[in-house]
C-alpha cells in the first residue's frame, strides 16, 4: 500500500505544516498486533522518513516519540524495537532524521536536525489515535540530546526518558576520541574554537524551560556515553527543581542484556503512563 499525498506535477512548493505525512507505505511488522508504516513527512521543507507503528485494535493510546542514536548507518531505527513500546499501548513515531533512508537534507547531530524531533512530534498531535496532550519523549544515546531539545520546545510533553543518553556534547568531544573527526566535520571545529556551537547542541543550557517530568536509565559500565551525562543532567533538573528518576544499573554497559531490556521497557512504559 502507497498513499501520496505530495503535491502538484507542476512543481509548485506547497506550503504544509511540520509533521504533515506526504508518504504512508505499510512496512512489515513482526507483530500481527501491531501495524508498521514507513513514513515521509515535513520538516521545514525537507521530505524526511521515519517508521511509524500503531496498535491495530481500534482506541485511543499515548503517543511515543522515539529518537534514536548514532548517526547515519550507526545506530539506526530497528523495527523490532518501536512494535516492543507501541506493544505497551502506545502509538510510537521514529524518525530516521533527515540524510537517512532515503530522506531529504543532511543529518547534523543535534544540529538543524532537531526540527526533524519537533515535526514528528507534531505528526503524533494529529494521529487520530493519539490522545490529547498525552505524548511522551524517549532518546537513546545521541537520541538523549534530541528528546530534551523536544521536551522544551513542547511544554506539552508528558514525559522525557532519557536511556544512556547525552545531555553534554562539551563531555561527548571530551570523551569520545574516535568521535572527534565526525563532530569537526559536522559541527565545524572543535569546542575550544566554536563552544556556542555545541553550547547550542546542550539542552543544559536551557533546561529551566523544561516542563515535564524526566526518568533517567543508564548503565554506569557504559564507555560510548558515560553515566556522567546523566549525573550533570540529573544535577541540572533537581537545581530548577524539576522532577527527576534516576535508574542506575552498575553492572551494565550502553547495551543491557535482552531479559533485563524487556523488564526495564515494560517498567518504563508503565512509570510513562504514570505521569
Amino acid at each position: 500500500m502507497c498513499e501520496c499525498l505530495c503535491g502538484n506535477e507542476g512543481g509548485r512548493k506547497l506550503q504544509v505544516h511540520n509533521g504533515k505525512i506526504v508518504e504512508k507505505q505499510a512496512f512489515p511488522s513482526p507483530s500481527p498486533y501491531i501495524n508498521v508504516f514507513k513514513v515521509t513527512y515535513y520538516s521545514n521543507g525537507l521530505k524526511v522518513k521515519g517508521l511509524l507503528a500503531e496498535p491495530k485494535k481500534d482506541g485511543q493510546y499515548e503517543g511515543f516519540l522515539y529518537l534514536r542514536g548514532g548517526i547515519k548507518n550507526v545506530g539506526q531505527v530497528r523495527v523490532g524495537r518501536i512494535v516492543q513500546f507501541a506493544s505497551e499501548g502506545f502509538v510510537v513515531m521514529a524518525p530516521f532524521y533527515r540524510g537517512n533512508q532515503g530522506g531529504e537534507g543532511n543529518e547534523d547531530f543535534a544540529g538543524d536536525d532537531r526540527v526533524d524531533a519537533f515535526s514528528a512530534f507534531q505528526l503524533l498531535t494529529t494521529h487520530q489515535k493519539v490522545k490529547q496532550d498525552r505524548i511522551h519523549v524517549f532518546g537513546f544515546s545521541r537520541g538523549g540530546v534530541m528528546a530534551l531539545m523536544t521536551g522544551i520546545e513542547f511544554p506539552e510533553t508528558r514525559s522525557v526518558v532519557s536511556w544512556g543518553g547525552v545531555s553534554d556534547m562539551f563531555l561527548t568531544y571530551e570523551e569520545r576520541v574516535d568521535l572527534r573527526r565526525m563532530m569537526k566535520r559536522v559541527i565545524g571545529g572543535t569546542p575550544t574554537k566554536y563552544p556556542e556551537r555545541y553550547e547550542w547542541r546542550t539542552p543544559l543550557f536551557k533546561l529551566e524551560r523544561l516542563k515535564a517530568p524526566i526518568l533517567l536509565i543508564h548503565g554506569e559500565k557504559d564507555h560510548n556515553v558515560s553515566i556522567e551525562h546523566s549525573y550533570r543532567l540529573e544535577k541540572c533538573a533537581k537545581e530548577h527543581t524539576l522532577p527527576v528518576e534516576t535508574w542506575y544499573y552498575s553492572e551494565f554497559t550502553h547495551y543491557f542484556p535482552p531479559k533485563e531490556n524487556r523488564r526495564i521497557v515494560e517498567r518504563l512504559c508503565d512509570w510513562m503512563k504514570r505521569q
